[in-house]
């Protein structure tokens, strides 16, 4: 007669738990939209602007994807969209999840066309799922926008906010650059709408070029005001692009393939804070990582205001509420969103563990318009590359489109499917057909898990008796035998190379009985 049993050792979590380390944090999985202003195109520098953010420093992959949406008018009152994929690799196999995309409305913008107009035609394409063919249906909207626009172009993005957030999208970012709406065109003056989580803003009032082109201060925003702009581009308005190109290339001297930033330049545009670029602008991206709650002024109150001023307070989001946005005219909150995810705790955790995940979402227009939740790990930055680890999910009852709801929840990984590592923390939530995608900005590391091994269905190998170890991968199983219950003899220690693995007993011939049982090594 043979006999199994099953046993593990409890260990206790310490309280000297080691974080990751900075270099572990990032964030990718987004898609950042560039465009030109007034007589501009993405040849002269959106295109060059858009190649340098994948060899940002903290850029969390090595590849990423990079199209040219295209708004143009090919007979009078009809304006269409396409798309071309200028370089990367196909988005659903990158490793950042970035979708880089230079808009060209180069056509359109010296004439009468307003920016409410190609805006409103971007966003179209933007929320079509036919328009990127490599993501099989999915439209650009599922992941956190960013949005970066020069002059007229700063006009054109925050009327894409608008109109996105008639359907209920968040915009996580919307970057001005020098904005300068032109109101003979029916440009709209420049507001910052409620469904932007993140506004930064970048404008001078320097007498430069032949006509001299001011941008402004936009409330709501973090307004860097650039009073030092000089050998760059012949005109200051330029320079502003240019300053926001020197805080993603960080390298001297470096170029936009119109201008060139010597060292010079790096020591006069910048302030000590900013310290030569590499703390500001592009710093307070979700690939920059930034401190967006930094209640720092850069540029002192003279010229610039704090960086956490340009954070939504319509809602409390941890920097309290105020009215700092402008409300959206219409609000159908037909996409659901997540708008923060964040690890309210430590990055280090067993397998099987609870992850304590704190979430901010707005989805449905009343309570009863239910979401699905869903968390999941992740090796890299993309969604949709195939290798996730799903969480448990969860039913969260819509917040509707006055309210955000603050969650605090807590998934845990599952021994049986879970491997150890270091992950990045995912979300998804879907109503409906539409879904929305988010990322902590910290890695978490999973080790072996300390949940008791499992013996299981017995057989014969070889002559031998076997039987199958189930236990989370990288645990150290001792196998212990025993032919009275009372003196156990350790027979082996396996460290689990997969979920299930078998063993065959090389000594347990001759025993009139067998016992088993298995323990938790060191």
């Amino acid at each position: 007669m043979f006999g199994t049993s099953a046993t593990a050792r409890k260990w206790v979590l310490g309280t000297g738990l080691i974080l990751i380390a900075a270099l572990l944090r990032s964030h990718g999985a987004g898609v950042t939209v560039v465009t030109h202003g007034l007589g501009g195109n993405v040849t002269d520098w959106v295109i060059p602007m858009c190649q340098k953010i994948p060899r940002y420093r903290s850029f969390p992959g090595t590849n990423y994807s990079l199209y040219q949406i295209s708004i143009t008018q090919p007979t009078p009152g009809v304006y269409t969209f396409s798309q071309t994929n200028l370089n990367g690799t196909n988005p659903m196999a990158t490793d950042s999840g970035e979708i880089l995309v230079a808009l060209d409305w180069s056509t359109l913008s010296l004439g009468g066309t307003p920016t409410t107009t190609v805006a409103a035609k971007a966003s179209e394409a933007l929320l079509s799922a036919q328009l990127i063919p490599e993501l099989s249906g999915r439209a650009l909207v599922e992941l956190p926008l960013h949005f970066i626009g020069h002059s007229r172009g700063a006009s054109v993005i925050t009327e894409m906010a608008r109109i996105l957030g008639a359907q209920g999208i968040w915009v996580d970012q919307v970057t001005t650059l020098d904005p300068h709406p032109v109101s003979n065109s029916g440009d709209p003056s420049m507001s910052n709408y409620a469904n932007i989580l993140f506004a930064d803003n970048y404008w001078q009032a320097i007498p430069s070029g032949l006509f001299g082109t001011y941008g402004q201060s936009i409330s709501g925003a973090y307004n860097r005001q650039l009073t030092s702009l000089d050998y760059g581009y012949s005109s200051a308005h330029s320079d502003v692009h240019l300053w926001y190109h020197g805080t993603i290339d960080l390298a001297t001297p470096t170029t936009d393939t119109g201008a060139t930033i010597t060292s010079a330049m790096r020591a006069s545009w910048w302030t000590t804070v900013e310290a030569a670029g590499t703390n500001a602008g592009f710093l307070y991206s979700t690939i920059g990582c930034g401190n967006r709650f930094s209640t720092q002024w850069p540029a002192g109150s003279a010229s610039g205001g704090r960086i956490v001023d340009g954070m939504n307070q319509v809602w409390d989001f941890g920097t309290g509420v105020a009215a700092n946005r402008v409300p959206l005219p219409t609000n159908n909150g037909a996409w659901p969103n997540l708008i923060l995810l964040k690890l309210t705790g430590t990055n280090q955790f067993l397998v099987g563990q609870s992850i304590p995940l704190g979430c901010s979402i707005q989805c449905g227009t009343n309570f009863a318009a239910n979401a699905t939740l869903r968390f999941f790990l992740d090796s890299d930055l993309n969604p949709y590359n195939g290798n996730e680890v799903l969480l448990p999910q969860n039913v969260v009852a819509g917040s509707g489109i006055t309210t955000v709801s603050n969650l605090q929840l807590g998934p845990a990984s599952d021994p049986a499917t879970t491997r150890s590592g270091d992950y990045w923390i995912g979300a998804r939530i879907t109503s409906g057909k539409r879904s929305r995608y988010a990322y902590a900005t910290r890695k978490i590391s999973l080790t072996p898990g300390q949940q008791a091994p499992l013996l299981l269905a017995s057989h014969f190998q070889a002559g031998r008796f076997a039987f199958t170890i189930s236990g989370s991968v990288g645990q150290s199983i001792i196998v212990e035998s025993s032919t009275n219950l009372r003196q156990w003899v350790s027979l082996q220690t396996n460290t689990l190379s997969d979920f299930r693995q078998d063993f065959a007993d090389p000594g347990n011939t001759g025993n009139p009985s067998r016992y088993y049982r298995l323990r938790l090594g060191p």
